[in-house]
């Protein structure tokens, strides 16, 4: 079984679960953000990619698309500081860890680069035992400047 059927059949999966009805544009959506990982997609990236498969469907069914997956919490919002509102599948349904990866924001280009290391465990462990409180998600910007402007400073 290739990936795509693997993915499909995870996402129908999941849907069912979530006691969603499966629907192409639903399956699409999720499909056009696994395909990229690293690309912190807009609506509008989004809409352009199923469009692409699938002409005859309408931006507004994106944006309800989007706000329904969001709220099933099968994919996260993400906000890079470029006046976008961002969208990227949820790592559970990739089956990775608890948490999501973190951001680094080139402050020259704009380039945003993910890397997973979770190395807030500790402070969430710590929060939870002296705070009484539990951190169920949490997300990190680090700014910067990556390895090419850093050669042109």
């Amino acid at each position: 079984m290739d990936k795509i059927s693997r993915e499909h059949d995870l996402f129908t999966r999941i849907l069912r679960e979530k006691g969603v009805k499966v629907t192409v544009q639903r399956i699409l959506v999720l499909e056009a953000l696994s395909s990229c990982p690293d690309g912190h997609l807009t609506a509008e990236e989004i809409y352009n990619l199923v469009k692409a498969a699938y002409p005859e469907i309408g931006l507004a069914t994106i944006y309800r698309t989007i706000q329904l997956l969001w709220e099933l919490r099968l994919i996260d919002r993400i906000s890079l500081d470029d006046g976008f509102v961002r969208y990227e599948i949820r790592e559970v349904m990739e089956n990775k860890s608890k948490h999501h990866h973190h951001h680094l924001i080139c402050k020259q280009c704009g380039k945003v680069a993910s890397f997973q290391d979770d190395l807030l465990e500790e402070l969430e462990e710590k929060i939870q035992k002296t705070m009484h409180f539990t951190v169920s998600d949490h997300e990190v910007k680090l700014y910067g400047f990556c390895e090419e402007c850093r050669r042109k400073i």
